[in-house]
């Protein structure tokens, strides 16, 4: 019972402070005010981090934790309803659109895109952390892409690292433009039109 609650005040720390960081960045965000929208005492938040830098490395492991979740689950789901590697990418990308669709609010934005502007306060150990998150998406994707390849050669030259990338890019410029416009439609017309690449790309005539 101790180590739920301590795991459930953890967990109201960092989901309190990803929400404040989204909003004022890392360097606006006070321990103080975590404290205060978290309900949680100064010796409650010490008692789990050394300080703002051990919080803001807990932020970005629990964020990519929870995308690569996600991106697993769609994928899965993805993969049980077509065989086709092509067929399977675009039902992918349609669950992910269909996700973001069912959201009550609009994207509350990227850890990382977030903290890669603000690099300069973070240590090391942070920065790899982000971009061996990216890497791994990076990863997920292309493994996609090269078995569309297999099947479907691409009417154009191109790299499976750079499409892969244009995934991310896509969500990253997405999320921007949908907390810009106040609309998740924005983010869902970004991956539709990467979707719409995709096909354009491999989809036989």
């Amino acid at each position: 019972m101790v180590a739920t609650r301590a795991n459930s005040s953890r967990e109201r720390i960092l989901s309190t402070a990803e929400a404040i960081i989204l909003q004022k960045g890392f360097a606006g965000t006070t321990i103080e005010e975590i404290l205060d929208k978290s309900a949680i005492t100064k010796g409650g938040f010490f008692y789990h981090f050394s300080g703002k830098m051990e919080l803001a490395r807990a932020i970005v492991e629990r964020y990519i934790e929870m995308d690569n979740a996600v991106f697993d689950e769609l994928s899965t789901q993805a993969d049980k309803l077509s065989e086709d590697p092509l067929q399977q990418t675009l039902i992918f990308l349609n669950l992910f659109t269909d996700m973001v669709g069912g959201l009550t609010t609009v994207h509350p934005g990227c850890v990382v895109a977030v903290f890669t502007y603000e690099a300069q306060m973070l240590d090391d150990g942070i920065q790899d952390l982000m971009r061996d998150g990216m890497l791994g998406w990076r990863k997920m994707m292309a493994q996609r892409l090269e078995k569309i390849q297999e099947k479907y050669p691409p009417r154009l030259d191109t790299s499976t690292d750079v499409l892969a990338d244009m995934f991310s890019s896509s969500l990253e410029g997405g999320i921007i433009l949908a907390r810009l416009f106040g609309d998740n439609q924005a983010l869902i017309n970004q991956v539709q039109a990467y979707r719409s690449h995709l096909r354009l790309l491999f989809e036989p005539t």
